[in-house]
């Protein structure tokens, strides 16, 4: 997250985060969620906030969600189920689940899949927004394996030379175990910018940058401007000039694998709120020995952190280490929140009659 788009430490709320976390479960149960998944979505919402992803943690995410639940576009109990299945793959229909429920589930798939063969790959369709992909990709990560979440979001990003979205963020998370470094954690839109970060900024009153967004007619607008209540993305690369043909292509990949192979639609079709997933999980193990790998992640994490930077900067990053660095940070001081978010939360639970921890 840039500097820009998070609430200033002096107006924010900072909550710890089990008790973030247990609040958020309550108001998942009182939606009709079983005690058990709705520890699951909150554990998701609640880890995105620790690691700094605020554009999928509580603060954006939750407030849609118990809307979905409560217009009936989500399924609280869903009857998910394998409809295809291989040694190595398998495809599961959502009935309209949470993804921030269901797709752990089938990562779990994907890693016991992997521990028999090497590989397993899950898609899942019919499905509903799976919060920040990297926690399923990083769910891998205990099994000394390599994890991949890719998902197919509802049309809010042109293609390059469109007037028109045909395409969502539909982000790439990859999560690569270590020994000592944090892992190797990558987890990017395909899009210019998640549209999640648009309204942070427009509750901030932060100025957006240019290149981010398009104005009606499709051309991209390449000066700083306000977040609008209607947002049109670019994809990555802004225009064709910059590389937007790789961010758009890119994007159309995890349309394909991430929805056409799911036999369930892809983003724009049937339309919102359709999302398809993702989720691969490969055996370290089935390719090389586990400790040497760790080793030379680790010689390989530091051989980037040591790269001399350039003017104006501190350091060089390395994909995963930033959010690790914020995590240890926010588990101590708690995790910061909008005051409106803050109030939002305690006047749902008042609502709901959940217990607010805070």
């Amino acid at each position: 997250m840039l500097e820009q788009f998070k609430v200033s430490h002096d107006d924010a709320e900072f909550v710890k985060d089990d008790d973030l976390k247990r609040t958020v479960a309550g108001i998942f149960e009182k939606m009709g969620v079983p005690p058990e998944d709705a520890l699951l979505a909150a554990d998701v919402q609640v880890l995105a906030d620790l690691r700094g992803v605020d554009s999928h943690g509580v603060s954006n995410m939750l407030k849609s969600y118990v809307a979905g639940y409560q217009e009936g576009s989500i399924n609280p109990k869903p009857n998910w189920k394998v409809i295809r299945e291989t040694p190595a793959a398998a495809n599961v229909d959502s009935d309209r689940g949470l993804g921030t429920i269901i797709t752990p589930k089938a990562m779990d798939i994907a890693i016991e899949k992997a521990k028999k063969v090497g590989v397993g790959m899950v898609t899942i369709g019919n499905a509903r927004h799976l919060g920040m992909a990297s926690y399923h990709a990083m769910r891998a990560l205990e099994h000394d394996m390599i994890g991949v979440c890719m998902t197919s979001c509802p049309p809010s990003v042109l293609p390059t030379f469109g007037a028109e979205p045909r395409l969502g963020t539909n982000p790439i998370a990859i999560a690569v175990p270590a020994k000592n470094e944090p892992p190797f954690v990558f987890d990017a839109a395909t899009s210019s910018v998640a549209v999640n970060k648009i309204r942070i900024a427009g509750r901030l009153g932060a100025e957006i940058p240019g290149g981010w967004l398009a104005a009606e007619d499709g051309s991209p607008i390449m000066e700083p401007s306000q977040a609008p209540e209607n947002v049109t993305l670019l994809p990555l690369g802004s225009d064709r000039e910059l590389g937007s043909h790789k961010g758009y292509g890119l994007s159309c990949i995890v349309d394909i694998l991430a929805g056409v192979l799911t036999g369930f639609g892809y983003g724009a079709v049937p339309g919102r709120p359709n999302f398809g997933h993702y989720v691969a999980a490969y055996s370290i193990e089935a390719f090389t020995d586990v400790e040497p790998f760790k080793v030379q992640m680790d010689e390989w994490s530091q051989m980037m952190q040591s790269t001399k930077p350039a003017p104006g900067h501190d350091r060089v990053l390395v994909a995963g280490l930033p959010e690790a660095e914020v995590e240890a940070v926010r588990r101590k001081e708690g995790i910061p929140l909008h005051p409106e978010v803050a109030e939002w939360i305690r006047d749902t639970c008042g609502e709901l009659s959940v217990n607010c921890l805070f």
